[in-house]
């Protein structure tokens, strides 16, 4: 196996991770068919893969490091087929939501130790453009996942999953690069990573998905209340999000690379704290979509930018480290909903304008340098 398929490989893990998580989206009523179920609770299925995912990352890219990254990862594709093959011949509703609970926790142990298999064999000098890419590969995946889902349900919902399974079953046999094979000797502990330098970008990736990403359901909110979208049209609406942030993903690295992780993901919450505002108070749906999908690209700012910085930092456990802020990042997206809907109930307009306000308020402080923060208080 040549080294550039390997390479590749890294980052089509990073496509089938959220392609896998979201491929449901747009077959909730063939499911419910299938099992007996109501749509909403055939919703419950992208909840099913996110708990899991999101809860053992806490914890999944430092037992990873432990074990070694070329086996963890292994081991977690051939867990996804087995889990992708439950998923097509379960015989109930609740070994279905097993199966895709499974498929979360597989997809905990790739995603950390991709990333930080990519921070190993790439320069820092080209480092926000390598993980740019890779971010462009997951929005890719986010953003592709209900239309292919869709489209296999038009002949059998269960095809979605064969192919994540075989997709899943192909990069287990390519593996990692060779380089990354051999022990590190590098002593990774859970509580390595449970330090100052880590916490504070693992508090900017909840508040910045929360207040970015997270803002989706807001959207679509709104849609419905003042223009009275559609399912089919609040869904191409969302759309703009993923494909702008796919489009822009490697100039985003790019710019990363020139400007300093932390520099980046402070002007990207700032910057993208304009289209949250405005997203709730335009009155024109073609403008909505624009600064919608405009969010898209000054996310990539923190959610890659974020990245760049675990990864350019020396310490120990990078790939915990990484694991701990990705977790972060998706327990924001879990506490947008309940955290902002009363906001919006009570004020639509104070439901956008108060995550734009924790953008520009949170994220710079929390991007100061230790030292400069502590000159600050001197």
């Amino acid at each position: 196996m040549t080294g550039r398929v390997r390479a590749a490989a890294l980052y089509a893990g990073g496509f089938l991770g959220p392609f896998a998580g979201a491929v449901p989206t747009a077959m909730f009523p063939e499911l419910g068919r299938e099992f007996g179920v109501a749509d909403h609770t055939a919703s419950l299925s992208l909840t099913a893969y996110l708990i899991p995912f999101a809860a053992l990352m806490l914890f999944s890219g430092t037992l990873g490091a432990r074990w070694g990254a070329c086996r963890s990862v292994r081991v977690a594709y051939l867990v996804y087929v087995v889990a992708s093959a439950a998923c097509v011949f379960a015989g109930s509703f609740e070994l279905f939501l097993v199966a895709r609970a499974v498929q979360g926790g597989a997809n905990a142990f790739t995603t950390p130790l991709l990333l930080a298999a990519i921070g190993e064999v790439t320069p820092r000098a080209r480092l926000g453009r390598a993980l740019g890419l890779f971010g462009a590969l997951q929005a890719a995946g986010t953003t592709s996942a209900p239309l292919l889902g869709g489209l296999a349900a038009e002949v059998d919902w269960a095809w979605a999953f064969v192919v994540v399974g075989a997709t899943a079953g192909v990069l287990a046999v390519v593996g990692l690069p060779s380089s990354l094979r051999g022990p590190s000797g590098e002593s990774h502990r859970l509580r390595s990573v449970w330090r100052a330098d880590v916490l504070r970008p693992a508090a900017v990736a909840l508040v910045g998905w929360a207040c970015l990403g997270g803002m989706a359901f807001m959207v679509a909110l709104r849609a419905v209340d003042e223009f009275g979208l559609g399912a089919a049209q609040r869904g191409a609406l969302l759309t703009g999000f993923g494909v702008f942030g796919l489009l822009s993903a490697h100039a985003v690295g790019r710019s990363i690379d020139r400007l300093g992780p932390r520099r980046a993901i402070a002007l990207g919450a700032a910057a993208g704290a304009v289209p949250v505002v405005l997203v709730g108070v335009v009155p024109w749906i073609p403008m909505m979509a624009a600064v919608w999908a405009l969010a898209g690209m000054t996310t990539q700012f923190v959610q890659v930018g974020l990245n760049t910085l675990i990864l350019s930092d020396p310490g120990p456990n990078r790939a915990g480290a990484l694991s701990v802020v990705l977790a972060f990042r998706f327990f924001g997206g879990a506490a947008a909903p309940p955290a902002f809907t009363p906001i919006y109930q009570a004020d639509p307009v104070a439901g956008f304008a108060i995550p734009a306000a924790l953008l520009v308020l949170v994220v710079p402080v929390a991007m100061r340098r230790p030292h400069q923060a502590h000159r600050n208080t001197l």
